[in-house]
């Protein structure tokens, strides 16, 4: 089990940054059901969703009370049996990896900063652009403005390093145009902030 599968299960766990910043991971509330902040990117969800590193399902088991086909993907077991236990569907992947549907999901969910997995968010966005159907959307949330876009290596409590990266509030827009995609909106809710991006 890793340092990121210890904090899945309800540890404390902070992510370090090569750069020297040390963040701690908000571990209690993936644990919670979807808070106010969450239900700005859960009430933009009208069709199936395919949320990219799940971790515990929380986002997934919204969309399914509310009757919306979700699924979960992590490449964390850890995250996925969670998920299944909150009652959610999850699959055991690579996000980049061969996933189902893909070219016919309405949204794609990018939560709790995943837009850094695999540390270059303009390829994530070209991936999640090609889940889509021609009206989908990308459902994203980004950081508060104040760090713009950073590429890094990051580890969880002294765990292995892997790429990750930062994009705020100011940096999504160019970010996402290189994917061809381009905001819908931007808007923030408790000090979160969340944009939905649409093909270009």
């Amino acid at each position: 089990m890793t340092a990121f599968d210890v904090g899945l299960s309800g540890a404390e766990c902070r992510l370090e940054l090569d750069g020297g910043d040390d963040v701690p991971l908000p571990v209690d509330r993936w644990h919670e059901d979807a808070n106010a902040a969450d239900h700005v990117l859960l009430d933009a969800c009208h069709g199936p969703t395919i949320d990219l590193g799940c971790g515990p399902g929380r986002m997934v088991a919204a969309l399914a009370r509310r009757g919306i086909v979700a699924l979960g993907v992590d490449n964390s077991p850890v995250a996925v049996a969670l998920t299944r236990t909150r009652g959610g569907a999850a699959l055991h992947r690579d996000v980049f990896g061969r996933l189902p549907g893909a070219g016919r999901w309405a949204h794609v969910l990018l939560a709790d900063g995943n837009i850094g997995i695999g540390g270059d968010p303009v390829v994530l966005l070209r991936r999640a652009r090609g889940l889509l159907h021609g009206r989908g959307s990308v459902l994203v949330e980004v950081e508060p403005p104040g760090c713009g876009l950073r590429r890094e290596r990051a580890r969880v409590d002294g765990g292995a390093w892997f790429d990750w990266a930062r994009v705020d509030a100011t940096a999504v827009t160019p970010t996402a145009a290189r994917a061809g995609l381009k905001p819908r909106w931007l808007t923030a809710r408790d000090g979160r902030w969340f944009t939905e991006l649409v093909r270009s």
